[in-house]
């Protein structure tokens, strides 16, 4: 197990990182115009598949649903670094219920005994597939212009959910759990929000383990299109630049990339946190 003082070391880096959120890329400053002006020049097609892709973030929510990875995946990739480090995982590694080994579902794994070296590593491996893909994805659909743009959009917002359930599970999290599919979409709010949404954000989840303030964050999440405003007008502009024809291949590419690479950091900083929180009492 990781010292008491590796944790603190690694604490006081994730709070210097929520600190630096507060700086703006110029991609986030043009995204804040406003609503209005948004909604005037957006064409109709892509606001139609935004609104169709936030309402599967809220099917998410609710019920799960079609973006849930495969746990025996994840955890394979723990046990081979584990091992690789010297570290061992012969009775962490993930295991099949009795009952659903013919459908291959698994049961969580536990990072109990692996260091948070082991864990990051891991987390940056995803990240770094998943931004190639993404990339080369945006790359593919930015081809045609609004003819394939409308099948990145849902591309895009489903493979942010995954890459934020691989993250959940890299520590130790089970994403088929309700209150982490909240916690994933508040973290996919987080990577899109503003200055003053950012910190709402953090305010609310330094105490999401407390069975007390769960109430109210799920409480919260009724109104999740609402929350979503923000992200919906930094994604859609993003996207307007994508429908330029052949060249939109360029923006699609850098624009995907920068998105998942962006929410993939986030899940990888918010999960770190509370697990060395956990580890810390």
């Amino acid at each position: 197990m990781d010292s008491r003082e590796t944790l603190d070391q690694e604490l006081e880096q994730i709070l210097k990182w929520e600190k630096e959120q507060k700086d703006l890329f110029i991609w986030d400053k043009i995204g804040r115009l406003p609503f209005a002006m948004l909604d005037k020049v957006m064409p109709k097609a892509i606001k139609q598949k935004i609104g169709d892709a936030l309402n599967e973030v809220g099917q998410y929510v609710q019920n799960g649903g079609k973006f849930l990875v495969q746990k025996k995946k994840v955890a394979k990739l723990l046990q081979v670094e584990a091992e690789r480090s010297g570290y061992s995982m012969k009775d962490h590694t993930y295991r099949l219920e009795e009952d659903a080994e013919a459908e291959g579902t698994a049961q969580i794994h536990s990072v109990e005994n692996l260091p948070l070296e082991v864990l990051d590593r891991v987390a940056d491996n995803i990240t770094e597939s998943r931004t190639k893909f993404a990339a080369a994805q945006g790359a593919a659909t930015g081809i045609g212009g609004i003819v394939t743009i409308a099948a990145d959009i849902p591309m895009v917002m489903g493979l942010s959910l995954k890459v934020l359930q691989e993250m959940a599970l890299c520590y130790g999290y089970d994403p088929d759990d309700p209150q982490e599919r909240i916690f994933i979409v508040k973290c996919l709010q987080f990577s899109s929000a503003d200055i003053v949404g950012k910190k709402a954000i953090i305010d609310e989840l330094a105490e999401y383990d407390n069975p007390d303030k769960q109430v109210q964050v799920v409480s919260q999440m009724q109104g999740w299109r609402e929350v979503f405003n923000s992200y919906s007008e930094s994604f859609g502009w993003k996207k307007l630049f994508q429908l330029i024809p052949i060249a939109g291949m360029v923006f699609g590419s850098v624009s995907n990339k920068n998105t998942i690479s962006d929410v993939a950091e986030t899940g990888k900083m918010l999960y770190k946190k509370r697990l060395i929180l956990q580890r810390l009492k």
